[in-house]
C-alpha cells in the first residue's frame, strides 16, 4: 500500500482525520496478515477477503466493521473493485437478525424473544455468508410456531435492515407533477442512465460491474426499476444481485443464487436446502419497498412478494397495492 497516495485520496473526499488514521491501520493489519502467506494486496485474490473477516471474528469482531470501510474506501483508491463485491457479500443485511431480535421483544416481549433465539447465537459480522442460512431456517420455523405466520410476516414486513436515503421529497414533486405512470417510466429511465454512467466509468452499480448486455437487460423491462401500474397494483422486479453471472449462468440453481440479494438465504440457493426455509422471510425484501412508498404516498402501503428465488423463481417479483384514495388523487394514463 503507498500509504501517502491513499491517505491523499482520504483526504480529498473529506474523510474525518480519526477515521484516515484508522482506516490506514486497519489496512496495514490485513497487509500483516497477507504477508504470512506471502501474499500483498496486489496479488491477494478477493475471494480470500472472507478468510480474514473471519480471523478477525476469532481475536475482535467489533473490528470487521472498521476493517470493511477501510476497504472499500482502498479498493475505489486502487479501482480494485473486485474487493468491494465481496465486502458486499460479507456485509449486506448484517443488522437484519439483530433487528428481529430488537423488534420480537418490542411487540411481543422479551420472554417469548428469548424463547425464539434460545441458544442460538446470531452469525456475526464477518463470518463466511453462506453459513447464515441455516441460522435463518431455524429461527423462522420458531418464530412461526411461536407467533404464527401473519405476525411473523408483520415483523419481517417493515423490512429487517433498512435501504439508503431516497430523495423522498423529490420524488413527491415529480410524482404529483407526473402521475403514477408517467413517474415510474422516468424512474425507469433514471435507472438506465445511472447504469450507463457505471459502463462509462468502470464503476460499480451495487455489486456488480455493467456492461452493454446488462443494460440492454434493464431496458426491456420497465418492471427491473420501480415497475409497471396494472389496475391498483405496481409490480416490479429487483434487478439481479449479479446481473452478469445471472444472465449467463445455464444452471437454474445458480442463476437463482445470483438474483438473490439476501446472504440469510443465498447460500441455501445454492447448496439447494431453500426448501427448508419459510418463504415468508422474503417479506423483508417486499418491506424495502414498502419503506420506500410508505414514505411517497404518506400512507401505509401494503407490499409483498409474488415470485422469488426461494419460491423457485427467477425473478424477485413484488405487488405494490395503491390504495384508492391513491387511484384518485394522482394521474393515470
Amino acid at each position: 500500500m503507498n500509504e501517502r497516495y491513499f491517505q491523499e485520496f482520504l483526504e480529498n473526499n473529506k474523510i474525518d482525520e480519526n477515521k484516515i488514521e484508522n482506516y490506514l491501520s486497519r489496512i496495514r493489519d490485513y497487509e500483516k496478515f497477507l504477508n504470512k502467506e506471502n501474499l500483498t494486496l496486489e496479488t491477494v485474490k478477493p475471494k480470500k477477503l472472507v478468510e480474514y473477516t473471519e480471523y478477525l471474528v476469532s481475536i475482535e469482531k467489533e473490528s470487521v466493521l472498521d476493517f470493511l470501510r477501510a476497504l472499500m474506501n482502498y479498493a475505489n483508491y486502487s479501482k480494485k473493485y473486485d474487493f468491494i463485491t465481496e465486502a458486499i457479500d460479507i456485509a449486506e443485511s448484517y443488522i437484519a437478525m439483530e433487528t428481529l431480535f430488537s423488534r420480537i421483544a418490542e411487540f411481543h416481549g422479551e420472554q417469548i424473544r428469548n424463547e425464539i433465539f434460545k441458544d442460538m447465537i446470531i452469525p456475526p459480522l464477518g463470518i463466511h455468508p453462506e453459513r447464515k442460512p441455516n441460522f435463518t431456517k431455524i429461527i423462522m420455523k420458531r418464530l412461526e410456531d411461536k407467533l404464527g405466520k401473519e405476525n411473523a410476516i408483520k415483523l419481517l414486513s417493515p423490512c429487517l435492515h433498512g435501504r439508503p436515503l431516497d430523495d423522498i421529497e423529490g420524488d413527491k414533486k415529480v410524482i404529483k407533477e407526473l402521475g403514477i405512470d408517467d413517474f415510474l417510466v422516468k424512474k425507469h429511465q433514471k435507472l438506465i442512465q445511472r447504469l450507463e454512467k457505471h459502463r462509462d466509468e468502470g464503476t460499480l452499480e451495487f455489486a456488480q460491474y455493467v456492461d452493454n448486455e446488462v443494460i440492454e437487460f434493464v431496458k426491456n423491462n420497465q418492471m427491473l426499476g420501480e415497475g409497471v401500474r396494472e389496475g391498483n397494483i405496481i409490480y416490479l422486479c429487483k434487478l439481479p444481485y449479479q446481473i452478469k453471472k445471472f444472465l449467463n449462468d445455464k444452471d437454474d440453481k445458480m442463476k437463482r443464487f445470483y438474483l438473490c440479494y439476501c446472504p440469510w438465504i443465498r447460500g441455501a440457493l445454492k447448496n439447494g436446502t431453500e426448501s427448508e426455509i419459510s418463504k415468508h422471510f422474503c417479506h423483508c425484501s417486499a418491506g424495502w419497498y414498502k419503506l420506500y412508498w410508505d414514505q411517497i404516498l404518506e400512507q401505509s402501503i401494503k407490499v409483498e412478494p409474488i415470485k422469488t428465488a426461494l419460491n423457485g423463481a427467477l425473478e424477485c417479483k413484488f405487488a405494490v397495492y395503491l390504495p384508492e384514495n391513491v387511484l384518485n388523487t394522482y394521474k393515470m394514463k
